[in-house]
């Protein structure tokens, strides 16, 4: 591996956390074998980082030389992605597409509450980051609780509940027994983008496929499917980079 400490050469760290250092940017490396793999495989995760699937007689150490011999792409990608938006004092959030300033307000205790286009946290700066993921999700889940159950009721179904995740490549899923599954970072997008993601999941409760009917269904729920379905695919991935560096919660 190399060992030089310039930062505008990569610099590949093996170990029990590998990871890239570049830039001046340290971005994790997860490796993953897998019984499905056939070949190395080498992507590029906008929450997750460099992730290496490998075939299960491969060897990580023949894994991270693949990424060597790689470097060139990976850095070129790498530095595609947004970059990172902690959760922290002064930093812009977007709540439903508006963009919102992370204030601390030490003087206050225990709350968080959202006023004039500010994010306002009490309590000690170094609980801020925790605080604010608590009170996102906890904002997320009410908006699209309140949602899911307007356009269920439309429908005539019911579901079994609706649990927040933060998956780098689904905004939403229903499984086969009624249990929807969102990302929080739902609670980042203009509204009617919500909408039409929740009410998606919502038409699954009839239609487990997506077929005509299906999408038949999503329109009569979110007239505005293409409107949406165009600035996720423009903006979607830039969603990950707000708290890219907290750990998913329960």
């Amino acid at each position: 591996m190399k060992t030089v400490t310039d930062a505008t050469v990569p610099v590949l760290v093996s170990g029990p956390r590998p990871h890239l250092l570049f830039g001046g940017r340290k971005y994790p490396l997860e490796v993953k074998h897998s019984t499905r793999a056939a070949r190395i495989r080498l992507r590029i995760d906008p929450k997750r980082g460099i992730v290496l699937n490998l075939p299960l007689r491969v060897s990580v150490a023949a894994g991270l030389s693949f990424i060597e011999k790689e470097i060139d792409w990976v850095v070129a990608n790498l530095d595609r992605l947004p970059e990172a938006v902690p959760f922290c004092d002064g930093a812009l959030l977007p709540i439903m597409g508006t963009p919102h300033r992370i204030t601390h307000a030490p003087d206050r205790r225990g709350v968080v509450w959202m006023e004039a286009g500010r994010i306002y946290v009490a309590g000690r700066e170094e609980h801020l980051p925790r605080r604010v993921r608590d009170w996102v999700r906890k904002l997320a889940k009410t908006e699209i609780s309140r949602r899911a159950e307007a356009y269920a009721a439309r429908i005539g179904k019911s579901y079994k509940g609706i649990t927040l995740r933060d998956q780098a490549s689904r905004w939403g899923s229903c499984s086969s027994t009624g249990q929807l599954n969102f990302s929080w970072r739902l609670l980042l997008m203009p509204e009617e983008v919500m909408d039409y993601i929740v009410a998606h999941e919502i038409a699954h409760l009839r239609h487990m496929n997506h077929s005509p009917a299906f999408w038949r269904l999503v329109d009569m729920l979110h007239p505005r499917v293409p409107a949406a379905r165009k600035w996720l695919k423009i903006n979607g991935a830039e969603l990950h980079k707000y708290g890219a560096d907290m750990q998913e919660g329960v």
